[in-house]
């Protein structure tokens, strides 16, 4: 269980209109001009927008895994160890940040064709 840079930024190919934008040693992630994220190459680690509530709640149950790295307005940044997480749950913190970000209408796209956005039917 771990996930590489390399796979960080492979994941980042499925979730549209991303940009990266180059910045000493850090990268920051937008999607139409907003930020939802960070990734610092050196230090293998993300930092990814989630709720205040999210980001307790990750840090509380897995504090080996995440650490709170800041809160503006009603959102709490993770930073994420890429050494101590799946790939699965780390590209569903990756969408959700994501979703906290771009616009409703690309975000409904995105929802309605992707797996993650797909809601499971009762049998």
């Amino acid at each position: 269980m771990a996930v590489t840079v390399d796979e960080f930024l492979k994941l980042l190919d499925e979730l549209p209109d991303v940009r990266m934008n180059h910045a000493g040693e850090w990268v920051g992630l937008k999607v139409h001009g907003k930020g939802f994220g960070y990734l610092w190459e050196a230090t293998e680690t993300v930092g990814l927008k989630a709720t205040i509530e999210e980001q307790i709640a990750l840090v509380t149950e897995r504090p080996e895994v995440f650490e709170v790295q800041f809160t503006a307005g009603r959102f709490g940044w993770v930073v994420v160890h890429l050494d101590r997480i799946d790939a699965e749950e780390l590209f569903e913190l990756m969408a959700e940040a994501w979703c906290l970000t771009a616009p409703k209408q690309l975000v409904a796209d995105f929802e309605a064709t992707h797996p993650i956005g797909q809601k499971v039917q009762p049998m």
